[in-house]
């Protein structure tokens, strides 16, 4: 099991009552100028249970959720902050300045193996990610969007079996630039579908990416001398007919989801290009990608705002609509509302042009085309 080795003295109860008397000369309510937007309802603390994300728990203390890194106040004992456990006790405190903290408190001794006085190791693989887990699994290892690079590298089908023009359950198909992987494991198949274009700037980012179902490696590249360029593969499962050309994906098996919701360091403004299985209408927990990434400065762990379109509608002037102007809709100007917050979007992976992200929370209707600005 993968361990996380800290240096230091054991956290004990002194040097965490004393981190808090310090931090908790509470002032008057009228002195609580807080620099960052406390949830109306913010609890006093807060026990960590099975299931949570960070996310999650930022939004319980604030009403902005990126301001987290903002107030989080990291005990010296405690090196990373992406590291809180279910059983931990996060503590809501204010300085003598009246600005907001959180102190954590270890509460789980489970999660803690004592080596030594002076060396303590914890378990990273319970610690509670950024945002959940299973959907962005999900999202990676069947990829509803395919970017210009992974598409550039995928090993592809050059032929099926017998000739076939399209293949199903049972059918052989031959594979080139297929990594080395041990006889029996599954990949995915993904079709290449739409191109997806940069709406601002034309620029090809990546195409729509259509699962079509997964096979069995039988045979590896090198397993005869005659046919050294392909492996072969059996379709196990077919969700919808496969062709020469789509790509075959292996699904992670470790996502890093380790970092901390932020804001992006300087503006950013892009817009949502594609959804996760193609539809356009956004709800929450769906996985989006937009035509910004890295090279914008984008992060995984950083925040942006959804933007909706403003609607159109008929202005009509001060009568707005009467029995005189009940035939002259032609002539009545069209006006465009302005465009309005709709959610909130996490990004989890980037590329130099391109980033896939979560929809975090949603306030409104929101769709493909929709704006997304940093906070």
């Amino acid at each position: 099991m993968k361990k996380h080795v800290f240096l230091g003295f054991l956290l004990t109860w002194a040097a965490l009552t004393g981190s808090a008397m310090a931090a908790t000369a509470t002032p008057a309510p009228a002195e609580r100028t807080a620099s960052v937007p406390l949830a109306p309802d913010a609890p006093s603390e807060y026990t960590v249970q099975q299931g949570d994300t960070l996310w999650g728990i930022a939004g319980k203390f604030l009403s902005q959720p990126w301001y987290w890194p903002e107030i989080w106040y990291l005990n010296t004992e405690i090196k990373n902050p992406h590291l809180i456990y279910p059983g931990d006790i996060i503590r809501l405190v204010y300085d003598a300045a009246g600005k907001p903290r959180l102190i954590l408190e270890r509460g789980n001794p489970d999660n803690v193996v004592h080596l030594s006085p002076q060396v303590r190791a914890t378990n990273l693989g319970s610690a509670i990610p950024a945002i959940p887990y299973d959907i962005v699994a999900a999202f990676m290892s069947k990829p509803s969007v395919i970017s210009k690079e992974e598409a550039r590298h995928l090993p592809y089908i050059t032929a099926l079996n017998e000739d076939h023009v399209v293949g199903g359950v049972t059918d052989k198909i031959y594979v080139r630039d297929l990594p080395a992987q041990p006889l029996g494991t599954r990949f995915n198949i993904v079709h290449l579908g739409r191109a997806l274009k940069d709406p601002d700037s034309g620029d090809f980012l990546g195409y729509e990416g259509i699962y079509t179902g997964n096979a069995r490696l039988d045979r590896t590249a090198a397993g005869t001398d005659d046919h050294k360029d392909f492996a072969r593969l059996t379709i196990m499962e077919s969700g919808r007919e496969t062709m020469a050309g789509d790509r075959l994906w292996i699904p992670p098996t470790d996502i890093a989801l380790d970092f901390v919701p932020h804001a992006p360091r300087k503006p950013v403004s892009g817009q949502i290009i594609a959804v996760m299985d193609g539809i356009n209408i956004i709800g929450q927990y769906e996985a989006v990608a937009i035509n910004r990434g890295s090279a914008d400065g984008l992060e995984p762990g950083h925040i942006l705002e959804i933007f909706a379109h403003g609607y159109t509608t008929k202005d009509r002037g001060h009568g707005g609509i009467t029995r005189s102007q009940e035939f002259t809709g032609l002539l009545t100007p069209t006006v465009a509302l302005p465009a309005e917050i709709s959610g909130t979007f996490m990004v989890f992976k980037t590329y130099p042009h391109m980033s896939f992200g979560l929809v975090l929370a949603l306030h409104g209707p929101s769709h493909v085309g929709d704006k997304v600005k940093s906070p």
